[in-house]
């Protein structure tokens, strides 16, 4: 596991753990293979299990540690495994995530690299078939926070479930379960605008609409190449290739009477744009940049960019706080309609 993750932090030619994702430490590996291999999600029981204890019993064996011991052995031989590792990575882009800058949650990834060891190894599916259902899962707890809040007892829930689960149907069945229980039509109509409802930078469901803008392969605003293709890292050099840009100008806002960073900084006042025009709009004012970078699209091509951007109709001329709602709803359906693209 050290081998592997030191590997894993710099690159080097030929086959290497490296990636644009994460680079795990031994013990994010250590759980990884707990979880595969017990199916449990608290790394406390490690010493127990090593012990030869029998979780359910109490009891103690001889045979039992031996036999333990090799269970581990097996299981992190599987998380450290390098063909596995990088079909996982591939999940994560299969859901529209191109790299740890839209990864708010390491250990999201790393749960979910849990259930895809247990789909592939323990019941048996389809690289096809599990790579959508684990890029699935991987979107959907992102995006609910699933694993934010006492990650080890969430995970140790699910795993507990999932020992009565029989064969690659019953697996799939299970995830599909959990998403549909929590991705209601009032999730996707009440929760998720409201959660859009902040000006943290990181934010999951503002990086679960940046990874729907590249499901639905949305070019970026004001620009011909795609999102998913400038959210590649490889693309970025001294400035990042997309920059987020205050659609109502900071200095506007402030004259008019928003002059706080929670209320210039919405999530839903910002749409990333190449740097280059971000530069060019600078201090502007609406009045002044949106004529001109409008001018670049056609009528027949307006409609699927305002869609993609989840830009209001008239949405220059709206009040702030009104345009602030109608695109936080807008932006909610975009990430729902990139998700069923999965």
């Amino acid at each position: 596991m050290e081998r592997f993750s030191r590997a894993a932090k710099k690159p080097a030619e030929g086959p290497t753990p490296y990636n644009h994702f994460l680079q795990p430490s031994p013990d994010q590996l250590l759980r990884v293979a707990v979880g595969y291999g017990f199916k449990r999600g608290r790394l406390q029981y490690v010493y127990s299990l090593l012990r030869g204890k029998d979780l359910e019993t109490g009891k103690f064996s001889e045979e039992r540690r031996v036999a333990q011991f090799d269970q581990l052995k097996e299981a992190q031989a599987c998380a450290v495994n390098l063909q596995h590792w990088k079909d996982f990575l591939k999940c994560l882009m299969h859901a529209g995530y191109r790299s740890g800058k839209v990864i708010t949650s390491d250990t999201t990834v790393l749960y979910s690299y849990v259930f895809y060891l247990l789909g592939k190894a323990e019941y048996g599916l389809a690289e096809s078939e599990l790579r959508r259902a684990i890029s699935r899962w991987f979107f959907f707890s992102s995006l609910t926070g699933r694993y934010t809040n006492s990650p080890e007892s969430a995970l140790e829930g699910d795993l507990i479930q999932l020992r009565d689960v029989k064969g690659g149907a019953g697996f799939i069945a299970f995830l599909d379960k959990n998403i549909a229980a929590q991705l209601t039509d009032d999730f996707w109509r009440v929760t998720l605008p409201n959660d859009l409802d902040t000006a943290a930078a990181r934010s999951p469901s503002l990086m679960a609409y940046l990874a729907a803008l590249c499901l639905l392969d949305a070019k970026v605003l004001f620009s011909g190449l795609k999102v998913g293709s400038l959210l590649d890292p490889t693309t970025d050099a001294y400035r990042n290739s997309l920059e987020r840009h205050h659609l109502f100008p900071k200095d506007w806002l402030k004259k008019n009477d928003f002059p706080e960073i929670h209320q210039t900084n919405q999530i839903a006042n910002y749409a990333l744009i190449e740097w280059p025009d971000n530069a060019d709009i600078s201090a502007q004012s609406l009045a002044d940049y949106w004529p001109q970078f409008k001018d670049r699209y056609t009528d027949a091509e307006w409609p699927t960019l305002r869609y993609w951007h989840a830009l209001p109709e008239n949405w220059e001329t709206m009040g702030y706080e009104n345009f602030l709602k109608k695109r936080r709803g807008l932006i909610a359906q975009v990430i729902r309609d990139g998700f069923e693209r999965i």
